[in-house]
């Protein structure tokens, strides 16, 4: 069954919480997002862009990197006090309200 955000987020907490550092401040989640970020352009780029692995490479995963960088969102929303149900609720309603007519819809 899959799990809610909200206990996701719940999940990322108590794992956090266990740990005496707790979470890292703000910018330095930033720094962490971005590397991850980085990590998941590099594995992209293997698969689908011009750049492939050299044969001593490890074999990365999207999947993973997608992963890690869930991970550290769900980190910065948690230590910012950030529901991301009503944060994607929010976008969601931006989305279908000031970018309804600007893609081109398909016909059925």
């Amino acid at each position: 069954m899959a799990k809610t955000m909200q206990e996701i987020q719940k999940e990322v907490d108590t794992y956090i919480s266990q740990y005496e550092e707790g979470y890292f401040p703000p910018m330095s989640l930033i720094v962490r997002m971005t590397e991850e970020l980085g990590e998941l352009a590099r594995e992209v780029n293997h698969v689908y862009g011009e750049k492939k692995k050299k044969p001593i490479e490890e074999t990365g995963s999207i999947e993973m990197e997608l992963g890690d960088l869930l991970f550290v969102i769900i980190c910065m929303a948690n230590q910012l006090n950030i529901n991301l149900d009503e944060a994607f609720q929010k976008v969601m309603h931006k989305y279908n309200t000031r970018d309804k007519e600007r893609w081109t819809k398909k016909t059925t």
